[in-house]
């Protein structure tokens, strides 16, 4: 009998642990781990949500825009002899203006103008060593005259309007030792020709200045 008694609650021991780790469930079948791992996880209520797509920055991939360049309404170079406006127009080819230059006829508005020069030389070979020599005086401000007028294989030192600025210039060369330099005045000479230039920006307008220069008494300016 003992024995009996014993093994039963030997037995029912066994029961009671079995049941406090949950070995046994709490008798509605619901606590095996397929549904407390469905009752944890609200299968029913997940919802997919997708991966934001990256962009690009439109902002940053924009192309920048440059500013237009600033266009000059009218320009005029002038006025030239027929030879030199025949080497001005050479040297504008680079520059490709197409319609946006044009040469014209114009007779100079001054009487006269005054020229401070050193007479030809003979010879293309003469005026460079004459020109050379001025170098080592310090003179770089000067033109040697290749066309068919009477100074050809001179140098032009500066043409001026007024008399007066003519002559200031040749006391100024004289000081500098430049002896041989003179000073003559030139009557106006009708059909000689001018160049204009319509729609160029400012660095182009730079360029026609930096042809423009060499030719003496030559400047560029706005169109009349």
């Amino acid at each position: 009998m003992l024995k009996l008694i014993f093994w039963f609650l030997l037995c029912l021991n066994g029961l009671l642990f079995a049941y406090s780790q949950g070995l046994l469930g709490n008798g509605n079948g619901n606590e095996r781990e397929p549904a407390r791992v469905k009752n944890q996880l609200n299968a029913d209520k997940l919802r997919l949500v997708p991966a934001p797509i990256a962009r690009p920055n439109p902002v940053a991939e924009a192309t920048p825009t440059l500013p237009a360049p600033t266009l000059v309404a009218c320009i005029e170079a002038g006025i030239f002899s027929p030879a030199d406006a025949r080497r001005f127009e050479a040297q504008l080819a680079p520059l490709q203006l197409g319609q946006r230059q044009r040469r014209f006829s114009r007779a100079s508005t001054d009487a006269t103008s005054h020229i401070v020069f050193i007479a030809p030389q003979g010879s293309k070979e003469a005026a460079e060593r004459k020109a050379g020599e001025l170098k080592n005086l310090g003179v770089t401000d000067y033109f040697i005259v290749s066309d068919n007028s009477a100074l050809k294989w001179g140098i032009s030192l500066g043409v001026f309007k007024s008399e007066t600025a003519a002559r200031t210039l040749l006391a100024m060369l004289g000081k500098q030792g430049v002896a041989s330099a003179r000073l003559t005045t030139r009557p106006a000479q009708p059909g000689r020709l001018a160049f204009r230039f319509s729609g160029i920006d400012a660095a182009t307008r730079a360029k026609i200045d930096a042809i423009t220069e060499p030719f003496a008494g030559i400047d560029t300016r706005n169109c009349e």
